[in-house]
């Protein structure tokens, strides 16, 4: 039975192209550059314990924390199937095959993190992912995406819909009173030690 989907994007991610995403990003290389993101990120930050991301795809971002801070619980929320069979075969790792949208946070966790995803989703649906990003932290959450002052809609290899930038964090921090930004960064893909595989602005918010 094909699964009925509230967005194009999300039918997008769930589909073939979100299976050639993986075989694009499964590569070896990635992971010092996002250690060297997260020692970044985590170093503002106090007694870890719980982690979820938010469009985990295979992990590549949760086995960088996890060389951090080993002892971790992690959890992963993934829609599409192939990336979810892979995250399904690490250890210790909670995983919830399933669109953000229909995600419901059943506890909250230390370290909320979404990365390369909110550029992805249907604008129209941010407002309801940046209420569950805030009810799934119980202190910090990181945004890690394209920045842009203003919204823009950008083509995304050959596809139209399906690439929107703006300035995520802000946009939370306007919408709860409570956040305060701790820091922020910019990862370039050319770094000379640690490149990333795209460059992306990144944001540490706390409550």
């Amino acid at each position: 039975m094909t699964k009925i989907f509230k967005t194009e994007q999300e039918k997008f991610w769930a589909g073939n192209f979100g299976d050639s995403y993986i075989d694009r990003n499964d590569e070896k290389s990635i992971k010092n550059g996002n250690v060297n993101l997260f020692s970044k990120i985590l170093k503002n930050t106090k007694n870890i314990k719980s982690v979820i991301e938010f469009g985990a795809n295979i992990g590549l971002n949760l086995e960088a924390i996890r060389t951090l801070i080993p002892d971790t619980e992690l959890s992963a929320i993934e829609i599409n199937e192939k990336a979810a069979n892979k995250l399904k075969e690490k250890n210790n790792l909670k995983v919830y095959q399933q669109s953000i949208l229909e995600f419901n946070p059943d506890w909250q966790r230390d370290f909320v993190l979404i990365k390369g995803v909110l550029i992805h989703l249907n604008p129209d649906e941010l407002p309801n992912v940046y209420e569950l990003l805030y009810k799934a932290s119980s202190r910090y959450i990181c945004i890690a995406e394209y920045y842009n002052p203003v919204p823009v809609e950008l083509p995304y290899r050959g596809y139209e819909n399906k690439l929107f930038k703006r300035d995520f964090a802000g946009e939370m921090l306007d919408k709860f009173n409570d956040l305060q930004l701790v820091d922020y960064g910019f990862v370039y893909h050319r770094d000379n030690y640690y490149p990333e595989n795209d460059d992306i602005n990144w944001f540490l918010l706390k409550k």
